[in-house]
């Protein structure tokens, strides 16, 4: 069973515990972590997430992303998802944006590294993601319009990218 810590909109503790897979009551929101990954080389590292998952099913995502656990905050939950779904070891975050989802009662926390890895050394969390690679900033904006971009992906990160173009 998965345990998250309850916020509300000013992404502050209410001190209530939600449970992973039951329903979030109106006003609370549970927190998620996701790390956008950038190689010294200037690519992005770009994960498919595994057919298995009861969410958007084999979508590409830019890096990682994932539920921050109760006790985590969103700079600890960003780092232990990075390091589980890509076996990635960041030392650094830099915080990109926040974003809510009222339809989802989550709120995003988005953060950015780069890093000087070997870049074939990543590795895939079963029940997670099932492949990865890595594409240019140009890459990425195409990807951000294609149809494998999951929606709220595209809205938390697109205006970031076009910013860096």
């Amino acid at each position: 069973m998965e345990i998250w810590d309850a916020y509300n909109e000013n992404l502050e503790k209410i001190g209530i515990d939600l449970i992973r897979g039951e329903r979030i009551p109106e006003g609370m929101y549970h927190l998620a972590a996701e790390v956008i990954v950038k190689h010294i080389e200037g690519d992005y590292l770009l994960m498919t997430r595994d057919p298995s998952k009861e969410a958007y099913p084999g979508y590409e995502t830019l890096g990682t992303c994932g539920a921050v656990l109760k006790g985590e905050n969103g700079y600890e939950g960003a780092l232990r998802e990075l390091r589980e779904e890509s076996g990635i070891y960041a030392t650094t975050l830099t915080p990109l944006n926040q974003y809510i989802s009222k339809e989802q009662r989550r709120i995003y926390v988005s953060y950015y590294t780069e890093v000087d890895c070997d870049k074939d050394s990543i590795t895939l969390q079963e029940g997670e993601t099932v492949a990865y690679r890595w594409i240019s900033l140009e890459e990425v904006l195409d990807f951000l319009k294609s149809d494998l971009c999951i929606p709220s992906q595209r809205l938390r990160l697109q205006a970031y990218f076009e910013s860096i173009r």
